[in-house]
């Protein structure tokens, strides 16, 4: 079966930064597209930044770009976003998830598998 777990959420203030875990078990993390999508309080899930299975397969949203970089590491079947210059609208649950058809897309459906989310909040 397989399982995400996410890590390194927390609390933060303005203009620090974070780097999000996401280790993939059960799998075969090196085929699956990736990506982290986030809920803040009483809003819908939006989409955050993903990456497929080559080097420069990746995109964000535009709410975050120059500012998170999502990565992944094959080896230790981990994908992760930095997070820098954070911003309290930054707040949210942060989840990863996995698509087995190695789809990258900014869309929640197309994911296979997610994990449980890891809080991160950003304080003014």
């Amino acid at each position: 079966q397989v399982q995400l777990v996410e890590s390194g959420g927390g609390l933060v203030q303005a203009g620090d930064s974070l780097r999000l875990s996401c280790t993939v078990s059960g799998g075969a993390f090196s085929r699956y597209g990736m990506g982290w999508f986030r809920q803040a309080p009483g809003k819908e899930r939006a989409f955050v930044a993903a990456i497929g299975l080559y080097a420069n397969s990746f995109h964000y949203a535009d709410s975050v770009k120059g500012r998170f970089t999502i990565s992944r590491d094959n080896a230790k079947n981990t994908v992760y976003l930095q997070m820098d210059n954070l911003k309290p609208e930054d707040t949210a649950v942060y989840s990863c998830a996995a698509s087995i058809q190695g789809a990258y897309t900014n869309i929640g459906g197309t994911y296979d598998y997610w994990g449980q989310g890891t809080q991160v909040t950003v304080s003014s």
